[in-house]
């Protein structure tokens, strides 16, 4: 029954508070020291997407992790790089990418990333393994980076390539409809956001005004009207309701065939009940929830001398499993 024991993780003072662990990384936490090689990946609808690579530091390794992050995040967040350092340390190679729309110049279409976008997620795999380098792939998401690696597991199982031997996910919004509401309700996280998906949007209906009307951004007072205003339209749902019915991964969870592992803070001040599924996990095998109490959001702190988060710990153990 992969419905995993409660993990012994207890985070220093004042980190048992859900928003405490959620605020206080990206604000505070040290930036995760790497060196990271940027490279542009070119798709096939002609946009592209950037990537850095970060090198093992125990030499030539046939084993590759992809991270994803999360809204409104990119390949450089503190939490991304912190993942990496973890796998290069371990004898893994890195591949970090930002999502369209999140790199530092914007994409060359209208179109953006939406949260349950895998297409780019399997152009990025597969651009990986075109360097015939890996064997072994592992990846690893962050909330909605999260969510899109749970649901590209189910939704083709038959599509995913056969190195994909693993996967881990945390904060995972498996519910997308029940975490909108959430979100929306608390103030800061939604301004948090909205910052930049306003920014975006004025920068898109600038070039692109007869797709993107920036005026809609206009009384928008919930994630719920933004993706109804944008994000369903430009991803070609009906509507806000549409898109989270299909982008949602929970519905295909109980369909993934790779050992994946979905840890969840059971004081995730963005995920609700729906956001932790126990069925599905017992159903499949392959399936593992783990619940730990105490992390928040993309949070897991751990004060340590060498800047470790309680995540990339779970997450190196979990890469072990993968001997070189």
């Amino acid at each position: 029954m992969p419905v995993l024991p409660i993990p012994d993780y207890r985070p220093p003072f004042p980190f048992a508070s859900g928003h405490m662990a959620t605020l206080y990384p990206p604000l505070f936490r040290l930036t995760p020291l790497t060196a990271p090689e940027p490279e542009r990946v070119e798709l096939a609808d002609s946009d592209f997407l950037d990537l850095d690579w970060h090198r093992s530091r125990t030499g030539e390794t046939d084993r590759l992790v992809i991270v994803s992050h999360g809204l409104e995040g990119n390949s450089r967040k503190k939490y991304v790089l912190g993942m990496a350092a973890m796998a290069t340390k371990n004898g893994w190679d890195a591949a970090c990418w930002s999502q369209r729309g999140c790199g530092e110049e914007p994409n060359r279409l209208p179109r953006c990333y939406h949260s349950g976008e895998t297409g780019d997620l399997h152009e990025i795999i597969l651009h990986c393994l075109s360097t015939g380098r890996y064997g072994r792939v592992v990846l690893i998401g962050f909330s909605m980076g999260g969510n899109q690696i749970l649901k590209y597991l189910g939704e083709a199982p038959d599509r995913v390539p056969e190195q994909v031997v693993g996967a881990v996910a945390f904060s995972t919004p498996c519910d997308l409809g029940a975490a909108e509401r959430v979100i929306s309700s608390h103030h800061i996280y939604f301004e948090y956001f909205m910052r930049g998906l306003r920014r975006k949007m004025r920068e898109k209906g600038g070039r692109f005004p007869d797709v993107v009307d920036a005026s809609k951004l206009k009384g928008i007072r919930s994630l719920r009207e933004f993706d109804d205003r944008f994000t369903a339209p430009m991803g070609g749902f009906a509507d806000a309701a549409d898109y989270y019915a299909k982008a949602s991964s929970l519905q295909f969870l109980r369909a993934v065939r790779v050992p994946a592992l979905l840890v969840n803070a059971q004081n995730d001040p963005f995920l609700t009940p729906t956001c932790f599924p126990v069925a599905e996990a017992m159903s499949n095998p392959r399936l593992f929830l783990e619940t730990p109490v105490h992390g928040g959001h993309v949070g897991f702190v751990s004060k340590d001398k060498e800047n470790v988060y309680w995540s990339e710990r779970r997450a190196e153990a979990f890469l072990n499993q993968f001997p070189a």
